[in-house]
């Protein structure tokens, strides 16, 4: 069984979308891929009760890899499609692309305060696609 999930972002932080794979998981078990189809865009199961959890990853990452106009970026020589493509494309390289999340009965294993998130790392807002597969042990 399988979907595609299109996620409208905001420009550069986290967007959860669990509630949406929720919804599409069938009665059963098995094992859900997800996989986002972008080269500058993440996947991460994160905490989903603080939104200061998902503020600091937010400052974290962008201290880690600041935008190419930054003077410690100036080595950089992908810069034409603007300040944050190759900064984007670092911060994908950092973090997972896809994910493997058992479900049991119908619902994904997760733990009580974990959630799925796609991850933006561009500034300006995208609609992002997430590639999903349930293989069930049906």
């Amino acid at each position: 069984m399988q979907t595609m999930f299109t996620i409208q972002t905001n420009g550069p932080g986290l967007t959860e979308f669990t509630d949406d794979v929720a919804a599409w998981l069938p009665a059963g078990s098995g094992l859900l891929t997800l996989m986002v189809r972008h080269t500058s865009a993440s996947l991460l199961i994160q905490e989903n009760a603080d939104p200061e959890v998902q503020a600091d990853l937010r400052a974290f990452l962008a201290r880690l890899v600041p935008p190419t106009t930054d003077p410690s970026m100036s080595y950089l020589t992908h810069t034409y499609e603007g300040p944050d493509d190759m900064p984007g494309h670092i911060k994908a390289m950092l973090l997972p692309t896809s994910l493997s999340i058992p479900v049991v009965e119908g619902r994904m294993a997760l733990g009580t305060w974990q959630g799925l998130y796609l991850v933006e790392h561009r500034d300006r807002s995208h609609r992002r696609e997430i590639a999903a597969m349930l293989i069930s042990d049906a």
